[in-house]
């Protein structure tokens, strides 16, 4: 099946279990080869929190907050529906995917999420490339994600809505799933790029108290002049791109990539102002071992949703800088022990005060064990130290440990 339709999880999957499954049911039907594929996970989570401090964009909760102790992990739930077919000398696809959600808060049904991540189709030919349009992952970070051990597990558990965070906010941006279209070239021995435009976001706080601004003529809810609230309009698409080279001598295996991201903002502080991020990453595999190092930095585009946190009340960009580092190795029983630390790390501007609750630094250990029960399921265990400072360096810590399983269909 040709590679565009593939899951977007197919490559942290293999990257993280060599056991894992990757393929999906095939089905024959006329001209077309349609793929049946998913996943399905679930995890018990246990969070000792510590710290009363009020943290704005902060993952890690003060003591006594509420938080999920049951849940899908990172990785959604996935059933998805693909075609393929070869049609006036172009290679054609589709996918569609529905993410039912595992978290319930009220019974058999109540807050149990469900959402569609991906509905999209591409067209190409390897001579010359391929377009993609429609929903799908983002350009921008989507390494970072990919790489991820915690992609297979939960990592932080708080903030995620039908799913938990990962590493996302304590060491990379959230790469997110968006409209696009993008056009992806042929490999080129080793190296490839994309290049696309996609949807673009508005600017929001992290929580929303007493005060207002007026943004762009229109008043706006302040965050203890912390961040703008779901305001700033946006002017054009975002503007997304990648290039990686992939490498192979004897045993050693590697790929290094970067990516940016740029997107004009309208409204803040009466003036149009770009938000862009740029990031270098790089992953080797050698005698068992995989390693992982990853770093970005970026203004005006928040440290863990896209443009949350992003301004400041009266209009000014806030700096952004992060990474993660990772090792993973893989046992003679095929289990893979992993251990990574990264942090993200959001600066004050314009009229933020140095006392401030405005999120200052999420930092996150990581420990994890994944052991491939069978060829479709992994058994998951993880521990996780999450740390989040604000501005005055008030602190909460969490000390995170989960246990499930995650089968690839």
């Amino acid at each position: 099946m040709n590679k565009n339709i593939k899951l977007a999880v197919a490559g942290a999957v293999l990257a993280l279990s060599a056991s894992a499954a990757n393929a999906g049911i095939i089905i024959p039907a006329g001209e077309w080869t349609v793929d049946l594929s998913g996943n399905v996970n679930s995890y018990a989570i246990w969070n000792k929190q510590s710290g009363a401090a009020t943290v704005s964009g902060g993952l890690a909760l003060s003591k006594g907050s509420s938080t999920v102790a049951q849940s899908t992990g990172l990785l959604p739930n996935f059933l998805s529906f693909a075609g393929s077919s070869r049609q006036n000398d172009l290679d054609v696809t589709w996918l569609i995917s529905l993410n039912p959600g595992g978290y319930s808060a009220h019974g058999a049904s109540g807050g149990s999420g469900a959402e569609n991540r991906q509905a999209f189709m591409t067209f190409g030919d390897k001579s010359w490339g391929s377009v993609k349009i429609g929903k799908d992952l983002g350009i921008y970070a989507s390494d970072a994600i990919l790489n991820d051990m915690t992609l297979l597990g939960v990592g932080s558990p708080n903030l995620g809505d039908t799913t938990t965070l990962g590493r996302i906010g304590t060491g990379f941006q959230y790469a997110d799933w968006k409209q696009q279209i993008a056009y992806t070239t042929p490999n080129f021995n080793g190296f490839q790029a994309t290049a696309g435009i996609t949807q673009a976001w508005n600017t929001y706080a992290s929580d929303a108290v007493a005060g207002s601004v007026t943004v762009g003529g229109v008043a706006t809810a302040g965050t203890n002049g912390l961040s703008l609230t779901a305001t700033g309009r946006t002017a054009s698409p975002a503007y997304e791109g990648k290039a990686s080279y992939s490498f192979a001598a004897n045993d050693v295996t590697g790929k290094i990539w970067v990516s940016g991201f740029a997107q004009r903002v309208a409204g803040v502080a009466d003036n149009e102002t770009v938000a862009y991020s740029g990031d270098i990453g790089a992953n080797l595999k050698v005698a068992g071992f995989d390693l992982t190092g990853y770093y970005y930095g970026g203004e005006g585009t928040g440290a863990t949703i896209m443009l949350r946190d992003a301004y400041s009340l009266d209009g000014k960009k806030r700096s952004v800088d992060g990474g993660y580092v990772q090792a993973k190795y893989t046992l003679p029983t095929k289990t893979v022990v992993g251990l990574s630390w990264g942090e993200s790390n959001l600066d004050r501007a314009g009229n933020d005060a140095t006392s401030s609750n405005l999120l200052k630094t999420n930092e996150m250990w990581t420990a994890g064990i994944y052991h491939p029960l069978t060829k479709s399921i992994n058994l998951v265990a993880e521990y996780s130290n999450v740390r989040s400072t604000n501005q005055a360096n008030a602190e909460n810590t969490n000390n995170v440990g989960s246990l499930g399983a995650i089968l690839f269909f």
